[in-house]
């Protein structure tokens, strides 16, 4: 059975994408959480872009 990404509705902060991610790549949240905001941080705010284009771009379950 192939995996596939959703929005998580069950480890989610603001959208639920970083928990998805997490669900996804089995993975703990925080990891992907903590990975986003270094991201955010070196590409001077890309992150946050990234971020809003992961929730519209990634369906709910």
């Amino acid at each position: 059975m192939a995996k596939k990404l959703y929005l998580s509705s069950r480890d989610k902060k603001i959208a639920g994408v970083c928990g998805g991610i997490a669900e996804y790549l089995d993975v703990d949240p925080t990891v992907v959480r903590l990975g986003w905001i270094i991201f955010t941080l070196l590409s001077m705010g890309i992150g946050i872009l990234a971020y809003i284009l992961a929730w519209a771009v990634i369906p709910k379950r």
